[in-house]
């Protein structure tokens, strides 16, 4: 029988919700930090600029949010999803009562203490994962914005708490904006795979501008080329307006960096940077992310994570702002 992916990265053989194991913090602490470095993400979390006092506490939040996100998506099927991610919610709640077992919570147990972590951002990233297996098509902007604040920018208000910034509703909202902006450029750039192996749309149907779009879309995702030019273009219409908005939520985010402590900068502006850079990349392969998936080269990552330290020093607005 194989082991699926959501089984290796959690563990379950060994933490699983039939063990009675409980991992010890260095152990705990050590496998988080692995797990952290050995999964690929656009930007690596654990960068130079995560300051060395809290790599360790980067790591055990990156580990909960990865094995959730696994729980949802690489299961097998999603009854077994929902049942695991029902466990992994019950897991955490144990972690807020000092309960902790599975090696994230119990090296997620002192950080949570150490800054003061409420319970509520990780409690709606599981809620947004959970939704992930009801909810595979999107009627609106609003409804796909609603997702986004469940899956995306929990993330943002964690990474501002664990930097120690201010918990202000300014930075919050701006945070929020810029979360949002990455989570939507994701669905964008990953239309083609969402479809094909998840069977999601986040395309809101307000903006499918053509008749029979999810037949069409489907055919032409199988197939990796446009056998249907008048569906493509319809496509390209309807992407570009959504990056267009997607632009003014990280214009509205770039505002956050100013905000932030001069070491907290670099950090929150290579990810902004780097979500803009690809959604640049959108544009560049003219939307056609039906198609193929535009990315990221090396050598771009590069260049962002060598310009971030001087660029966030100077920066007061957008980076590289946008021209239309």
């Amino acid at each position: 029988m194989s082991v699926t992916k959501a089984e290796r990265t959690v563990d379950l053989a060994d933490f699983g919700p039939m063990s009675c194991r409980v991992a010890s913090l260095p152990d705990a602490r050590a496998w988080c930090n692995r797990l952290t470095r050995t999964h690929g993400e656009n930007f690596s979390v654990l960068s130079r600029f995560v300051p060395p006092s809290l790599v360790e506490d980067f790591s055990a939040v990156y580990a909960f949010c990865r094995s959730a996100d696994d729980l949802g998506d690489e299961t097998g099927s999603r009854e077994r999803s929902i049942e695991l991610l029902g466990w992994w919610r019950d897991q955490l709640h144990a972690c807020f009562a000092g309960q902790s077992s599975h090696p994230v919570f119990v090296a997620l147990e002192p950080v949570i203490a150490r800054h003061a972590l409420p319970i509520e951002p990780f409690d709606r990233l599981i809620s947004a994962f959970e939704m992930d297996q009801t909810k595979l098509r999107y009627e609106t902007w609003d409804e796909v914005i609603g997702y986004c604040r469940l899956s995306a920018d929990p993330v943002g208000r964690l990474v501002l708490m664990l930097l120690d910034e201010s918990r202000d509703e300014e930075r919050l909202r701006a945070s929020d904006a810029i979360c949002t902006a990455l989570q939507l450029t994701n669905h964008w750039q990953d239309a083609r795979r969402d479809l094909l192996e998840r069977e999601r749309i986040y395309i809101p149907r307000d903006r499918w501008h053509t008749d029979r779009f999810e037949e069409r879309l489907l055919a032409t995702c199988q197939k990796g080329y446009a056998p249907d030019q008048s569906f493509l273009a319809s496509w390209r219409e309807s992407l570009r307006e959504l990056c267009s908005r997607t632009w003014g939520l990280f214009e509205a985010g770039s505002a956050l960096v100013p905000m932030l402590k001069q070491e907290s900068r670099p950090l929150i502006w290579l990810f902004l940077a780097g979500g803009m850079a690809t959604l640049r990349e959108i544009e560049k392969w003219n939307f056609e992310t039906c198609i193929s998936r535009p990315r990221l080269s090396k050598c771009s990552k590069l260049l962002l994570v060598m310009q971030a330290k001087r660029s966030s020093r100077r920066m007061v607005g957008t980076p590289g702002v946008h021209s239309g």
